[in-house]
């Protein structure tokens, strides 16, 4: 293994929740009023703290979401984790080598700790990720395309940034990964390539991580 890190973003990589997700947000943007299509979920929000869904709408619109908004959609999104949400296919290989090899890993991702926790019980990935493994834009107040996230857990987990490598599928995680100085290997299940310029490598299935780890 030619890293001593590696941090995985979490929707779309660990857990296959990206079209849970999008499709319950731009259900509810449309709900109240501001008109989104799947399609438009994801090319504007996938990979991205809340705050920045609630910083574009008003940008484009003028108008405020409602303050109870992260609150009504993180209910609903968890509601469909519990009776749908699976594993990304192949990961849990992924992680069990890893493990087996003594290679550390984490998790950063924008969403929320209660976010992370509730789709790893539900996709039962839990038991791979304790506390210390777990890192959210919660953490340090500005999500990604910031490299502030994938830095501090580099940072708490003791491993320079160079001897890191961040696993991802959104093109602002990507950027985010290329600003904070790590490699980073652009993950297309659900991402066209060319969405992921500036990634390290690109692989299509889970399968194929390992060996580019090597």
């Amino acid at each position: 293994m030619r890293y001593d890190l590696v941090l995985f973003d979490n929707d779309g990589v660990l857990v296959d929740s990206e079209p849970l997700s999008n499709t319950l947000l731009a259900a509810y943007l449309t709900e109240l009023g501001h008109p989104t299509s799947y399609e438009d979920s994801l090319r504007d929000y996938m990979g991205a703290a809340l705050h920045r869904v609630h910083d574009l709408v008003e940008e484009r619109t003028g108008q405020r979401l409602p303050e109870d908004f992260d609150d009504v959609f993180h209910a609903r999104v968890f509601a469909a984790f519990e009776r749908e949400l699976r594993p990304v296919a192949g990961v849990d290989a992924v992680l069990g080598k890893l493990a087996a090899d003594g290679v550390p890993y984490c998790v950063a991702s924008s969403g929320s700790h209660e976010r992370i926790r509730v789709g790893h019980r539900a996709a039962g990935l839990d038991r791979w990720f304790e506390e210390s493994r777990i890192f959210s834009s919660q953490d340090v107040g500005r999500g990604k395309p910031a490299p502030d996230l994938f830095l501090y857990a580099a940072e708490r987990m003791g491993v320079p940034v160079e001897r890191c490598a961040v696993v991802e599928d959104s093109p602002l995680g990507v950027r985010a990964a290329v600003a904070a100085g790590m490699d980073v290997y652009g993950f297309t299940a659900m991402t066209p390539p060319e969405r992921l310029a500036g990634a390290t490598r690109l692989f299509g299935e889970m399968g194929e991580l390992l060996d580019l780890l090597r």
